[in-house]
């Protein structure tokens, strides 16, 4: 029994001795033990909260999934800095003796975490003002996917290949973002193709219409529209133009089903798309050839 008291003695004395001093607070081995446990208690526990808030709790009021991540999101951010104070209070750190290390992080900061800063700071202005939210078709720097998660340094996009791009969350409030989906999912498309001058355009233009109405991925109201965009070189420039909200997130997709309707149509009713042509005159230099 003395033994393990003396175990004990010994114990409590090594985990007090004094390894490092924040201001006037010592900071002793036991010290460090009790923030990394609660760090890591803290961490988890509200990753926890935020996939119970994102996926149970605020289901039952929005099934947008975007709002859901950002309040989540939000929610985790205000827990993690007041468990931080929670945990340097619990372990004795007078949160007053911090000030140097502070005034040492913004040096830092000034120097080496600008980026690290700037695009945290973007985060928060994300998910507060809500540009861009998860499950948007997006398109910014010349990358074009859906955006399946936002943190707080950055941004993952998910392309059409499965192909996850991670993207700073600075670029999206420095550079300019074109949203597909921001308001809903209702987006107009256009087709462009071009006819032969000898085309009948009233036959043009009610086969075009029908393949708009034709697509089950078109919407009726409002209705596909066309109209004569220009006169070309090589024919006439026709636009079909369909609003859908199915393949909002699958342009691709959706052109080529319009594509291959419209040749489909072309064809059966001899309608011809034109290629470029360019008429060769031969004015001069060849009268010596030709006596020859």
């Amino acid at each position: 029994m003395e033994t393990i008291e003396t175990v004990q003695e010994n114990l409590k004395h090594f985990l007090d001795v004094a390894l490092f001093e924040i201001g006037n607070t010592s900071v002793s081995l036991w010290t460090l033990i009790i923030m990394v446990i609660g760090l890591f208690l803290l961490f988890y526990l509200s990753a926890l909260l935020r996939r119970f808030l994102v996926n149970k709790l605020l289901l039952r009021y929005t099934p947008e999934i975007g709002v859901r991540q950002a309040i989540g999101t939000i929610a985790r951010y205000i827990i993690l800095l007041v468990g931080l104070i929670i945990i340097f209070e619990t372990a004795g750190i007078d949160l007053s003796t911090l000030t140097v290390l502070i005034g040492a992080l913004g040096i830092g900061i000034g120097f080496g975490l600008q980026n690290i800063v700037n695009n945290f700071i973007s985060g928060i202005i994300i998910l507060l003002e809500r540009p861009i939210k998860v499950g948007d078709r997006i398109e910014v720097g010349g990358t074009h996917g859906k955006v399946v998660d936002i943190s707080a340094r950055s941004t993952t996009i998910q392309t059409n290949d499965n192909v996850s791009i991670i993207v700073p969350n600075a670029e999206f409030i420095s550079s300019q973002v074109i949203n597909w989906s921001h308001n809903d999912e209702m987006v107009r498309f256009r087709v462009n193709v071009s006819v032969a001058y000898s085309s009948d355009i009233k036959k043009v233009t009610r086969l075009l219409l029908e393949v708009g109405n034709e697509n089950t991925n078109v919407l009726k109201d409002p209705p596909p529209t066309c109209r004569i965009n220009e006169f070309g070189d090589d024919g006439i420039h026709f636009q079909l133009l369909v609003w859908t909200s199915a393949l909002t997130h699958q342009r691709g997709k959706f052109i080529s089903e319009l594509n291959y309707g419209i040749i489909n149509k072309f064809n059966e009713h001899g309608i011809t798309i034109p290629f470029p042509q360019r008429d060769l005159h031969l004015v001069s230099g060849f009268g010596d050839k030709a006596n020859d």
